[in-house]
């Protein structure tokens, strides 16, 4: 069983090597949230113990990442103490929360109550459509092999389209996604971001084969047979 440590300590992380080795776990490291995203890609881990406060990327925002390609277990590791914190990486998609300093025995304990009820599986990371190429797990847009500049809000609303790809994605869906509000009903900013990707990625905008309108109800991604 392989499992990700994404922490900033390095003596914990030397101390989770060596403890959890000894129990029969492949252990994979990264020091930082860019890093153990791109890992989580690489190495397919069966279970993800992450600290929140991390260099680049927070741990919510590396749940969240993970979260839009990966369903694998993630143990939140921190020593964050607060309720708000706990229930921001539970709701971004967390499985358990251990409150540091922890007892390894109870650690394992949870690491093997994940993997009996578990049943990750990875979606690629990677999209392509047309010329273009979405990698999530590097929040990353190639078209024709150049790299295509987006806004973060742009961004988001490829990714939800990408991680739903070829499904109709309502407005109201985007919308919340988008601005987490269930009150947001103005889909004039939906027509305005949806008109920017296609100058961005299709290659006639104004008759798209991709990024396509679905009248009334919402927006697809289509990609290639």
């Amino acid at each position: 069983m392989k499992v990700l440590v994404a922490d900033d300590d390095p003596q914990l992380v030397r101390a989770l090597r060596i403890t959890l080795a000894a129990h029969g776990y492949d252990v994979v490291a990264a020091s930082d949230g860019a890093a153990a995203i791109a890992l989580a890609a690489q190495a397919h881990p069966d279970v993800v113990l992450l600290d929140l406060g991390m260099p680049h990327l927070d741990g919510v925002s590396v749940i969240h990442a993970l979260r839009g390609w990966t369903d694998v277990p993630i143990i939140v590791v921190s020593g964050r103490t607060g309720s708000a914190d706990k229930v921001d990486a539970l709701d971004a998609g967390a499985d358990d929360y251990v409150t540091k300093p922890f007892q390894i025995d109870e650690l394992l304990a949870r690491l093997r109550a994940l993997a009996r009820r578990s049943g990750a599986t990875a979606k690629e990371p990677v999209i392509a459509f047309g010329d273009v190429v979405i990698d999530r797990a590097t929040t990353s847009v190639l078209r024709d092999g150049v790299p295509v500049h987006l806004t973060p809000t742009e961004w988001r609303m490829l990714e939800f389209l990408a991680r739903n790809a070829g499904a109709l994605v309502t407005r109201q869906t985007l919308l919340k996604e988008i601005w987490s509000s269930e009150q947001v009903s103005d889909s004039g900013y939906l027509r305005l971001y949806m008109s920017q990707l296609r100058k961005k990625l299709e290659a006639d905008p104004a008759h798209p084969r991709h990024l396509l309108t679905e009248q009334g109800m919402g927006y697809r991604l289509v990609l290639d047979d």
